[in-house]
C-alpha cells in the first residue's frame, strides 16, 4: 500500500533538516532520475536535495495533481525557488514507483530544462529562445 499523502506532505513542507526523514519514504536502493541526474541509493538521492537547498533560495514544491494506483503514482508540481535573487518557477511532473511496503523505489522527474530554466537565464536565454522558435513547427 502506497503512502502517497504522507510523501506529498513531506515534499510540500520539505526543508534541509527534514531530509533526514527521507528513509521513511524511500527504499534504500531507490532510483532517482531527472534531466540532470540519474542515481541510485538513498545517500545519492539525498545529495541531490542537499544540493537543491545549497544552490537555491527558499525552494519549495507545490503539488498540483496526483493520480495513483496500488504501486504507482504520477504527480504534477511547481517548484519555486530563488536563484541569485530572481524568483524561478519550474513546472514538472514525477512518476513514482512503490514496493509492497509503500516505499519509493523509482522517482522519475519530467520537466523541460530549456523552457523552464535555461530560457530564463540572462546569458543563454536568448539563444535557447531562438533555438526553440527555430524548431517550432507552427
Amino acid at each position: 500500500m502506497i503512502r502517497l499523502d504522507a510523501l506529498l506532505s513531506w515534499y510540500a513542507t520539505m526543508t534541509a533538516r527534514s531530509l533526514g526523514r527521507m528513509d521513511e519514504f524511500y527504499h534504500p536502493q531507490a532510483r532517482f532520475k531527472d534531466p540532470f541526474n540519474d542515481v541510485q541509493g538513498l545517500d545519492q538521492i539525498r545529495r541531490i536535495f542537499e544540493h537543491m537547498f545549497a544552490s537555491t533560495e527558499s525552494p519549495r514544491f507545490i503539488i498540483r495533481e496526483e493520480l495513483a494506483d496500488a504501486h504507482r503514482a504520477f504527480v504534477t508540481w511547481e517548484f519555486e525557488c530563488g536563484l541569485r535573487g530572481r524568483r524561478v518557477i519550474v513546472h514538472g511532473a514525477t512518476r513514482f514507483g512503490f514496493d509492497l511496503d509503500g516505499l519509493v523505489t523509482e522517482h522519475r522527474d519530467y520537466w523541460d530544462p530549456a523552457e523552464e530554466l535555461w530560457q530564463k537565464l540572462p546569458l543563454i536565454g536568448a539563444p535557447v529562445g531562438w533555438l526553440r522558435r527555430r524548431f517550432k513547427a507552427i
